[in-house]
């Protein structure tokens, strides 16, 4: 099974993100969020557990 991986200019943006090193813009939000989905290998709605 391949494993999808983020590239390294968005990995290092979340590192600068969750750091408090950067702020992230509305563009850098979406890049980290279509990051994110397009590893999601369950695709769709899962029931919430909160």
């Amino acid at each position: 099974m391949v494993k999808k991986q983020s590239s390294s200019t968005v990995s290092t943006l979340a590192s600068k993100v969750l750091s408090g090193t950067k702020k992230p813009t509305s563009s850098d939000a979406k890049k980290l969020a279509a990051s994110v989905l397009s590893q999601d290998e369950t695709k769709g709605q899962r029931n919430s557990r909160s």
